[in-house]
């Protein structure tokens, strides 16, 4: 009865284990190994640079004056709004003028009555010296009379001396703009006393600051200083006193720095506590977009022009602090390529170190290649030329 049974579980078990043994025979061949990887090379694009030095700085104007009353009045009007664009010469403010109007015309009077005696000692002493030619007078008198002829000389020029200083108190009393540019608040409303003169303490009524042109004012350390003169030195001017230099500025919210200007000024001393000098550049304002304290980025040229390698920046791999590149030899073996990386110029990297100009460079295909893999390179079609464009630097 055993035997019955266990039969046909045996034939079953014998089967499975043939299976299982015909299924450990001889192993497939293998797969076929697959093609090098296809990238595309091209070789570094050669061209005329300039390196670039970035740096932040602030708009300044040309001119800033506070408008101060030169005579102490009531303040009648004020003839502009606040905020607005002035011309050199236009009415302000005006304070009251008729006192100042009295007092002119009392220096007048007291002018012509200094003419009329002037008129009168005049012809005394023409007639004084015929009668002391005739004895009729004495010496003294006739020197009394020549007295009071310069006496009343002197009376007729200190009241012109009045009368003029009488016209130019009437003409303080209208404040004009000295500069042109853009005018503050008032400080002070019609109705309230303005204290006027030469003393500290002047009522302020307003700040007029010049738009266009306008300054920018930057700070660069002693390192870049002692190239930029030694450069300048060398006759290659790169960042002068001249005037000749130009430089380009974008905004806050810009990407590209598409305001041209020029340098006009280097500080003449290094500051003791920062170990920075003061540059200064002008840039013209026509639409008044800049304003005076605005924060702003300049591009100032740190080398004279020279030949430079760039490549794209997505050739450019990192490992740890190192960049480098791939380069495909003539077995079409990607190599390693340590370079030093520069700024950016017209979309591409300059490469200042480790490339040669007719080294083919992986462009595209970068992370599926190894140094040392045998690679299928595909040669990149050269770009339309671009437009020359400063470089930036990162």
């Amino acid at each position: 009865m055993f035997h019955t049974v266990a039969s046909p579980l045996l034939r079953i078990s014998v089967l499975l284990f043939a299976l299982a043994l015909a299924a450990c025979g001889p192993s497939q061949q293998p797969a076929a190994a697959p093609p090098p990887p296809e990238v595309t090379v091209a070789k570094p694009t050669q061209r005329a640079v300039v390196d670039l030095d970035e740096y932040v700085g602030r708009f300044i104007a040309v001119d800033s004056v506070e408008v101060r009353a030169r005579v102490s009045g009531y303040l009648d009007q004020v003839n502009f709004r606040d905020g607005q664009m002035v011309k050199q010469g236009d009415l302000l403010f005006t304070i009251d003028k008729r006192p100042f109007q009295n007092t002119l015309d009392q220096a007048r009077a007291n002018l012509a009555q200094a003419k009329a005696n002037l008129s009168f000692t005049q012809a005394d002493l023409t007639r004084g010296q015929q009668l002391v030619r005739d004895k009729t007078i004495t010496e003294q008198t006739f020197d009394q009379r020549t007295q009071a002829f310069r006496g009343a000389q002197a009376t007729v020029q200190a009241q012109e001396a009045a009368v003029k200083q009488a016209e130019l108190d009437l003409q303080f009393t209208e404040l004009r703009a000295p500069v042109a540019g853009r005018i503050g608040d008032r400080r002070i409303s019609p109705g309230n006393l303005v204290t006027g003169g030469l003393a500290g303490n002047t009522s302020l009524l307003a700040t007029i600051v010049s738009i266009d042109p306008i300054r920018f004012e930057f700070t660069f350390d002693e390192a870049s200083y002692l190239r930029y003169e030694r450069l300048s030195g060398s006759g290659k001017e790169v960042t002068g006193r001249e005037g000749s230099v130009v430089v380009e500025l974008k905004l806050l919210d810009e990407t590209d720095f598409g305001h041209r200007g020029y340098m006009d000024f280097v500080d003449n001393v290094i500051d003791r506590s920062t170990g920075t000098i003061r540059g200064r550049a002008v840039f013209s304002n026509s639409k008044a977009v800049f304003t005076p304290g605005m924060f702003a980025r300049i591009r100032v040229p740190g080398s004279p022009t020279y030949q430079a390698l760039l490549i794209p920046d997505a050739a450019i791999g990192t490992e740890q602090v190192r960049k480098y590149v791939l380069v495909v030899g003539a077995d079409d073996v990607a190599t390693l390529r340590y370079v030093t990386p520069g700024q950016l110029s017209g979309g591409l990297r300059v490469i200042k170190d480790g490339l040669k100009a007719d080294d083919r460079v992986i462009v595209n295909g970068l992370m599926r290649v190894r140094p040392g893999v045998k690679v299928t390179p595909k040669d990149e079609q050269p770009p339309a030329p671009v437009a020359a464009m400063p470089p930036t630097k990162n």
